[in-house]
């Protein structure tokens, strides 16, 4: 079992972000690298996705327009973010939003079409465990698609874990991959999504030490990884 207090930090951490206003951010932040997953992702109007770790629910709100006629459940350990997404989206008929952690999915087996999870994973208290509850709820031939930009193959993000309050996991793209295959997956692979996003010529933030630094960063690009379960 995961420690109690493990869960309860990364929730006191995400419902800080949330009240911070972090929520209604991450769309502007990380849809230059979760466009180029969704469009690998194949979805159909009538997949049920799974959307790990959704925050405020942005991306789950894209989902639902791309599969009318499925189903979108918007999970995340924290009920500040899921209050967020719950009150963006109440106009949303075919989404719905729980909290829970990656490693207690609360769904039955063999349900999701899809599960995606934008910047989240290396946040789960035990990855290993988290894939296994995603491969318990896909559906034989359902796939598992991760993007995230803190990664041990690009040197540029290193530092985000001294400057985080809550523990990380930063593993490479093959550890990753056998994560997957470790929890059953059949197939499992990784690849680069480089961030188009202008850099500017000033960087006056926290993660990064100058401009270059930030613009290498986005040239390396974000880490998909993704499995079929079959």
């Amino acid at each position: 079992m995961i420690a109690p207090d493990h869960s309860e930090q990364l929730r006191t951490e995400f419902n800080r972000w949330a009240e911070s206003g972090k929520a209604e951010s991450m769309q502007h932040e990380h849809w230059p690298i979760t466009a180029p997953a969704l469009e690998l992702m194949g979805l159909r109007e009538t997949d049920n996705v799974l959307d790990v770790g959704c925050g405020g629910g942005w991306l789950s709100r894209i989902l639902a327009q791309r599969v009318p006629d499925g189903r979108v459940v918007g999970m995340d350990i924290s009920d500040e973010m899921v209050r967020h997404a719950r009150e963006a989206n109440t106009d949303l008929d075919n989404t719905m939003f729980v909290v829970a952690s990656a490693d207690e999915i609360p769904w039955e087996a063999h349900f999701f079409d899809k599960m995606i999870s934008v910047e989240s994973s290396y946040y789960w208290p035990d990855p290993a465990r988290g894939l296994k509850e995603t491969y318990r709820v896909l559906r034989e031939g359902g796939s598992a698609w991760m993007v995230i930009n803190y990664y041990l193959d690009n040197p540029y993000c290193h530092q985000w874990g001294k400057l985080l309050n809550v523990p990380t996991h930063l593993l490479s793209g093959e550890a990753w991959v056998q994560l997957f295959l470790d929890a059953a997956f059949s197939e499992a692979e990784y690849r680069l999504i480089p961030d188009p996003t202008p850099t500017p010529e000033v960087y006056q933030g926290r993660w990064f030490s100058d401009a270059a630094e930030l613009r290498a960063f986005r040239e390396m690009g974000a880490l998909l990884i993704y499995g079929v379960k079959g």
